[in-house]
């Protein structure tokens, strides 16, 4: 198959946005950047995509494409079938980009990343004008999919088709902006939220760490996954859109803007939004919208608070965080098999049968360890030091249902313990049922030289003092059990 290639007008972060997401996504990319040190800095968006793209797939992205980083624009552009330009926001080195581009590749379209000029304004004085539309991007663009497509009068629809359909292979979510305006749409929404934030600051209101966190722990968590329409749908309760707008329309003319020249809401207006908002849904009743709003939040929100790394845990996170810690700072006696994890299961941890995946059963029995070596010392401060156990062996029994709702505990204990050897065994309880068991072998290993290592001192008396408590107690039915083996 033959290989395909844009060329990319500029190594900034959106530039260099752009072409990791077409390098990732399989296509070759020329890209021109006059700085010496353009390679250095393309090289490192494209490693951090690299690393975050393919996270958010469930399928192998394609073979990657190549990377060539040239300082002259005709080496980028040679063989290119588009051309993506994110050069600085001015207007007249934009133009003379599409000058030397369109010299040496008549016939290719030219997408320009700019967030506020309309393709009118850059069309102006080109040879081909009706090659040049405007494709305005989010950072990071090779995380964020949108991007507004703005077309001219002057440009055929053949070539706006062309370029959603290039977008949407490359994973992106093209948003067709219906006619020219300075800055687009999204640019428009952050400018207004902009302008009243700066008045909110120099009047005192608020602090700058104040307003964004009006904004992360708030709305902005809704506006991930509904947008400003339909959150404000929802907020109408059964009557939807209608409802209200007649409730909080007549605030609009209330002084508490400083941006107060807003539209009247005449009835053609109100019926327009409500129409479009009861489209917008497709249908969906309030109900099953607040049951899908609620479980996106529940994802983002876990998202934030970043399971495996409390440190990155951000924003709505962070606070979920510090409430887990201090509902779960009760005192265990540890001679006993002691709670290490509990929870109710969340609608995402269940598959088609409507039972907690398998996964997630390894994921509740990995939480366990965790906790189960922050009881013997073996923390983050102890890891820093260059300690820590290795997960060598795995086995987990499925006794009963464990459905989306439940409630459960896992307790854990000591199987074992002996020099570098830790075997650990869970059990997950519903009531003072066990539902499953993991059983673990782990390893403590030196993290420098990553083999076998005795664990520290404060690690070992842990071990010692729950060993000598733990070996007197009874084994627990189907431990040592390997998979298959007759009841």
């Amino acid at each position: 198959m033959t290989r395909r290639k844009v060329a990319v007008i500029g190594g900034g972060v959106i530039g260099a946005g752009w072409a990791a997401r077409f390098v990732l996504m399989g296509w070759d990319v020329g890209l021109a950047d006059p700085a010496p040190d353009a390679p250095q800095k393309v090289a490192a968006v494209l490693d951090n995509a690299c690393k975050a793209l393919p996270g958010v797939h469930d399928v192998l992205l394609p073979p990657e494409g190549r990377l060539q980083v040239s300082p002259t624009i005709a080496e980028a552009v040679a063989g290119a079938d588009w051309v993506f330009e994110a050069a600085p926001e001015r207007l007249d080195l934009k133009r003379r980009i599409y000058a030397k581009v369109q010299a040496i590749a008549p016939d290719v379209v030219i997408a320009s990343s700019t967030s506020g000029f309309k393709p009118s304004d850059l069309q102006k004085g080109a040879a081909e004008p009706a090659r040049i539309l405007v494709a305005h991007p989010f950072n990071p663009v090779y995380l964020l999919p949108l991007v507004e497509l703005v077309a001219s009068p002057a440009t055929p629809p053949k070539i706006v088709a062309d370029a959603k359909a290039l977008l949407t292979e490359v994973g992106m979510y093209p948003l067709e902006v219906r006619a020219e305006i300075d800055g687009h749409i999204a640019d428009r929404l952050l400018e207004a939220v902009w302008r009243e934030a700066l008045w909110l600051v120099k009047d005192g209101v608020a602090t700058t760490a104040e307003i964004d966190d009006a904004i992360r722990y708030g709305f902005g968590l809704r506006w991930a996954q509904m947008g400003l329409f339909e959150t404000y749908r929802i907020a109408g309760g059964t009557a939807g859109m209608r409802h209200f707008l007649a409730q909080f329309g007549p605030s609009l003319k209330w002084p508490w803007s400083k941006l107060t020249d807003v539209p009247e809401l005449t009835d053609d207006l109100i019926d327009m939004i409500a129409t479009q908002s009861d489209a917008q849904s497709g249908g969906l009743s309030i109900g099953a919208l607040e049951r899908a709003r609620d479980a996106n939040l529940v994802a983002l929100l876990n998202a934030l608070k970043s399971a495996f790394n409390p440190q990155a845990a951000y924003g709505a996170g962070a606070v979920l965080r510090t409430a887990d810690a201090r509902m779960d700072a009760r005192p265990h006696d540890l001679s006993q098999p002691f709670p290490t994890y509990a929870r109710a299961v969340p609608t995402d941890w269940t598959d088609y049968n409507g039972h907690m995946t398998e996964a997630r059963y390894l994921d509740a029995f990995g939480r366990a360890t965790d906790r189960f070596m922050e009881a013997i010392g073996c923390d983050a401060d102890y890891i820093a030091t260059g300690g820590s156990f290795f997960t060598v062996e795995t086995h987990i029994r499925h006794l009963g249902e464990v459905v989306a709702g439940t409630r459960f505990t896992v307790t854990s204990r000591l199987l074992g313990y002996e020099g570098k050897k830790m075997h650990l065994w869970h059990e997950l309880r519903v009531g003072d049922e066990v539902r499953a068991t993991g059983e673990h072998l782990l390893i403590h290993v030196s993290l420098e030289t990553r083999r076998a290592s005795p664990p520290g001192a404060r690690v070992a008396e842990h071990l010692d003092r729950l060993w000598r408590a733990h070996k007197t107690l009874p084994l627990p039915n189907g431990a040592g059990r390997a998979v298959g083996q007759r009841q």
